[in-house]
């Protein structure tokens, strides 16, 4: 009988491990994201070395996570819920991993800019940004609530973000107009664009696994998109 309690204590703590290890993770990616967009904004050349090297703790993480879950499913056979805790962890650790690739990729630009980007161009990737990272922030509180009305409202927002997205391309466009000179500009800026939409969309996948972890089933329907705005 105690060799039975020892051996569920041992799988409730290698659980709980997998989910504080994955809480951690998402909190390094937010501050990552955060201080990626503030470096943008900002055009805080100095900041960006410090960012680059602390996506490292995001893919150790990764890693330690990965190996947890194939001890639990090689060790364990989880069934039912805990199979999905285990397959969604999997996945949320990945889109996490690329949420802080695409932060790191974000900030790297950061040093080629020039220190006076004219404010309708900051403000547009300012607002961009600040949902992303507002979606980013509900959808690891919906993880730690398993809210699946956060993450169905999470998952409706990627049109907001292609929408902010759309916008913020227009700026650069307009940016780049204005002088055929800005031409290296824009391209950066256009990747930093791309990128932080990038984020976005793996935030919807967050919301997604996190809606399987909590029903069982996937979403239905297709992802709500934006409409591209005309020339």
């Amino acid at each position: 009988m105690s060799g039975t309690g020892h051996t569920v204590k041992s799988y409730e703590e290698e659980m709980q491990s997998l989910n504080d290890n994955l809480v951690m993770m998402g909190s390094l990616t937010e501050s990552q994201m955060a201080d990626a967009m503030a470096a943008v904004i900002k055009v805080d050349k100095d900041s960006v070395d410090k960012i680059v090297k602390n996506d490292g703790k995001i893919n150790e993480l990764r890693s330690v996570i990965d190996n947890q879950i194939t001890t639990v499913l090689v060790k364990r056979a989880p069934m039912a819920v805990d199979l999905r805790i285990t397959i969604s962890t999997m996945k949320i650790s990945h889109d996490l991993e690329r949420i802080g690739d695409l932060a790191k990729s974000v900030a790297k630009k950061v040093k080629p800019l020039p220190v006076d980007l004219p404010d309708e161009l900051i403000g547009s990737l300012r607002r961009l940004g600040d949902l992303v990272q507002k979606q980013l922030k509900d959808a690891l509180d919906a993880y730690l609530n398993r809210s699946k009305d956060k993450a169905i409202e999470i998952w409706k927002k990627d049109e907001q973000v292609d929408d902010l997205t759309n916008l913020a391309m227009n700026e650069v466009a307009t940016y780049l107009q204005k002088d055929k000179k800005n031409l290296e500009m824009a391209t950066h800026l256009l990747f930093v664009t791309k990128n932080i939409e990038r984020a976005g969309d793996h935030i919807t996948n967050i919301a997604e696994s996190l809606y399987y972890l909590i029903e069982g089933e996937y979403l239905e329907g297709a992802r709500p998109k934006g409409k591209p705005i005309e020339s």
